[in-house]
């Protein structure tokens, strides 16, 4: 079970909507359908092959989810430039899902039965259709980002975050239901003294739905909670700031995808509400939030990010100025990071087939991900566990990351995330 699977499966049923909201009709396999790296083969052996499905040319934007993609690729990059893996190189093959169930169902036939990749990497898929093939193949999946729930359903997929479900293939969680824990509304209640939280979303079923779920949360903390609603079509954000106002509200959260997010500070901005934190998801860690949010100061100021990997920004780790010097003058995201870590996790597992002196299998490389031990990243993630209880617990004690925007500084952490703990209540939902 992730420490943050609330806020993420909340983050996929959005982008599961903007799905629905922007495709005009049918599916179809995207312009760019495969996207092969050129084929290298060095001298200390055959090229071990990996695959990254992502969904590059979705309906959500070209931007959206490269981030773990780009990631992955550096870290193999890095690594090949050491000498690779025991002297093999690592191959990497990338295919564009386009986003659709078609699409990916085509990604996984091409990787996993055309081009026989070991293993694949930091899967970021609108439509993860072809997990089942990929389960039914033994192909490990290291590193996922869950946007949909087969990182909870499924045998041989890890999705970056962990769970603790049977994952038998039937369905997702135990029977059906999912559980995530309170953690970062409780977090903001001891730190920052909040007590009067809004939620806003779409008048959709997908989005309302996860608005209901943070509001349950929410008040499982015991925070007054103000519901707010726009019309997705046509919404009134500056009604939604007004009501802000008046209401008091200390802390905001929300349902809906980054525009909306946007539109909603700018009406702030121009009416001059503020609030103490404008909460938002791992997605949208990223620098892009000067640009996005130039025309709404008072709100970019008030943003803060929750998550469970560390913050890229966080110099003073190793790790992360490892990641960071990889990643040379590119505009940074966590995505980039998780995907950086899910390609380090799957590395160290191999490695550790090779030092036992089995060979490298697909068992032994499950065996290390299955271990009772949670995986850190060398530190960019948070304990990573894949536990198969029968039971889901009542209670966890979970920890999370957290940062907050500052104009010159960028994100900025706010605690260590090793430190930032709590023993809360696991409430369970329907993806």
């Amino acid at each position: 079970m992730s420490p943050f699977r609330a806020a993420e499966a909340g983050a996929a049923l959005l982008l599961g909507l903007l799905l629905i909201l922007l495709t005009a009709c049918g599916s179809r396999l995207p312009e760019r359908a495969f996207e092969t790296r050129p084929t290298a083969h060095p001298s200390g052996g055959e090229p071990l092959r990996v695959g990254i499905i992502t969904s590059v040319t979705s309906p959500v934007g070209g931007q959206a989810f490269t981030g773990t993609r780009d990631g992955a690729r550096a870290y193999f990059d890095a690594l090949n430039a050491r000498g690779g893996l025991d002297g093999r190189r690592i191959e990497v093959e990338t295919c564009d899902d386009g986003g659709s169930g078609v699409g990916n169902n085509a990604c996984v036939h091409r990787l996993v039965d055309e081009r026989r990749v070991f293993a694949l990497v930091a899967t970021t898929a609108l439509d993860y259709a072809g997990a089942p093939l990929v389960s039914r193949a033994g192909v490990p999946d290291v590193g996922g980002q869950p946007l949909t729930p087969a990182y909870d359903t499924y045998p041989h997929l890890y999705g970056i975050y962990g769970s603790s479900a049977p994952r038998t293939g039937k369905e997702p969680g135990w029977g059906g239901v999912l559980y995530g824990g309170t953690e970062v509304y409780r977090w903001f209640a001891r730190e920052k003294g909040v007590r009067t939280a809004a939620v806003v979303s779409y008048n959709q079923s997908a989005s309302a739905a996860y608005a209901r779920l943070v509001t349950r949360g929410l008040r499982a903390e015991g925070y007054r909670v103000v519901e707010e609603q726009v019309d997705f079509a046509l919404p009134n954000f500056r009604a939604v700031a007004a009501d802000l106002r008046a209401q008091h509200v200390d802390v905001l959260f929300d349902a809906m995808d980054t525009h909306g997010n946007v539109r909603l500070c700018e009406a702030m901005e121009s009416l001059g509400v503020r609030v103490d934190a404008k909460v938002t998801n791992v997605q949208n860690w990223s620098s892009s939030v000067a640009r996005d949010y130039a025309r709404a100061p008072g709100c970019r100021d008030a943003l803060r990010v929750t998550g469970a990997s560390r913050n890229h920004q966080d110099t003073g780790h190793p790790a992360v100025r490892e990641f960071r010097a990889a990643m040379g003058d590119r505009p940074l995201s966590q995505w980039q990071l998780e995907g950086w870590a899910a390609a380090m996790w799957f590395t160290d597992a191999a490695r550790s087939c090779l030092a036992a002196g089995d060979g490298l299998t697909r068992a032994c490389v499950e065996a290390y991900l299955n271990r009772p031990e949670g995986y850190t990243a060398r530190g960019l993630l948070l304990p990573v566990r894949y536990e198969h209880l029968a039971r889901p617990p009542a209670t966890r004690n979970t920890c999370l990351s957290v940062a907050r925007w500052q104009d010159g500084r960028g994100w900025v952490s706010q605690g260590e995330m090793t430190e930032n703990c709590a023993t809360v209540p696991q409430l369970g939902y329907r993806p």
